[in-house]
């Protein structure tokens, strides 16, 4: 609270904040890790996954004993340990376009915590849609994105990444990257709940860990896109 322009009015802003962390794996458990930690104080995270062996390199949520056991359970049991002072809504499902806006309606903030583009595009579609800020992130191996999309204030995800990347059978993913960007997507999320700061809106931020950079691409809004392009500028 002693941050400036942060104070008691900042953290009051976070304890009545609602976040969906959409995904509780590599992105979504720093994410929500480090917004319970700062105080907001509802999370509902989505997942409709189970925990395996080869997701603990870099899920820090699960440990081994969490092996078979449903991710949002998992993590549900280490936020409310870490500060019983937030509500942790569990969400064992899969995003579809039949549920999407049910899941996202409402909410303040959307953290994208998921490992394919398809549901990401509905996320960004169903935020756009009902106005709810989407914070964007994606990683590979040792590099990661992030964007800040705010509906009718820039470009959405489809502006900058309009067409589907290659699908691939697995990628590599080293466990501090997504650490690194989830981290980033939960100070976005703090800064956009509080007033705090400026958004990374308009712009992609790439982190390199093999040389340990960090670029930033500006991003515009193409008004043919067919999500955002009608929105008010």
């Amino acid at each position: 609270m002693i941050i400036s322009r942060f104070g008691e009015t900042g953290q009051q802003k976070l304890k009545a904040a609602h976040v969906v962390v959409a995904g509780i794996g590599g992105l979504g458990s720093p994410a929500s890790s480090y917004l319970a930690a700062a105080g907001a104080g509802h999370l509902t995270i989505i997942d409709s996954q189970r925990v395996e062996l080869s997701n603990l390199n870099r899920q820090v949520l699960h440990w081994e004993p969490d092996v078979g056991r449903s991710k949002v359970k998992s993590a549900t049991e280490k936020l409310t340990a870490m500060n019983s002072n937030i509500k942790v809504d569990a969400i064992f499902e899969q995003i579809t376009s039949e549920n999407v806006d049910r899941l996202t309606k409402g909410v303040d903030v959307v953290v994208d915590g998921m490992d394919n583009y398809p549901t990401r595009y509905l996320l960004n579609e169903a935020c756009a849609r009902n106005r709810v800020p989407f914070i964007h992130g994606a990683v590979e191996g040792l590099v990661g994105q992030l964007m800040t999309i705010l509906p009718g204030g820039g470009p959405c995800l489809k502006c900058a990444i309009p067409n589907e990347p290659p699908k691939k059978p697995c990628f590599p993913v080293l466990g501090a990257t997504p650490g690194v960007i989830g981290c980033l997507q939960a100070m976005e999320a703090i800064k956009l709940i509080t007033g705090v700061g400026e958004p990374l809106v308009g712009r992609m931020l790439i982190f390199n860990g093999m040389d340990m950079t960090f670029d930033e691409i500006k991003v515009n809004r193409d008004p043919s896109c067919q999500v955002c392009g009608r929105q008010d500028r």
